[in-house]
């Protein structure tokens, strides 16, 4: 029996909802790897500096949004900002079980107990639990840990969850009816539980 393992990719970005819009219209298009050479390399789709940067965005958001069913896509490319919005960040949810869990152990708690902001350490503390589950965790340093914090800040910020990165403060999202019925209609009802959080 194989150890049990958080595959995680908060170390790979944001939501990088502009970014996800190219990747989601390839992934619609059934692009071979060839267009996707074209598209990510050459014509510089994702407006990135180098080759390097733009191929590592492109790989981690292909992971993220090629479990997804079409239908999550078609939101991403064609949807108005906030659609596509909540939409990237269930694939970071679908993608990312320590941000479901995060999610539900701690972040719901803070809500319930009308907690005003989120601080790192609240991060801190339940990696170190997620050790108990997972000793890889215990390896990781202390600057990876805290990466990924920023990396999580970040994304509840472009999500709404956040007043800013600055302040941390916790805002009230409401979850748009058709996220409602994708997550619904795929038994994805856990994410819908995460994303559903008000004070």
């Amino acid at each position: 029996m194989s150890e049990f393992s958080y595959k995680s990719d908060l170390t790979g970005g944001s939501l990088m909802v502009r970014e996800s819009r190219v990747i989601a219209n390839l992934l619609l298009k059934n692009a071979t790897e060839d267009e996707w050479l074209q598209e990510i390399q050459f014509d510089n789709a994702l407006q990135k500096r180098t080759p390097a940067t733009a191929r590592r965005n492109a790989q981690a958001l292909r992971k993220r949004l090629e479990p997804l069913e079409p239908e999550f896509w078609r939101s991403i490319r064609d949807g108005d900002e906030e659609l596509a919005i909540q939409v990237t960040f269930v694939a970071a949810l679908d993608r990312n079980l320590l941000l479901v869990e995060f999610i539900e152990q701690v972040i719901k708690d803070l809500y319930a107990t009308h907690a005003e902001k989120i601080e790192l350490y609240h991060w801190m503390d339940f990696l170190e639990d997620c050790g108990n589950k997972d000793k890889k965790i215990l390896t990781w340093t202390e600057s990876t840990k805290k990466k990924m914090g920023q990396v999580l800040f970040r994304m509840f910020a472009e999500a709404g969850y956040l007043e800013s990165t600055k302040s941390r403060k916790l805002q009230s999202v409401i979850v748009r009816p058709e996220i409602k019925s994708m997550l619904e209609n795929t038994f994805r009802k856990r994410l819908l539980a995460c994303m559903d959080l008000r004070i």
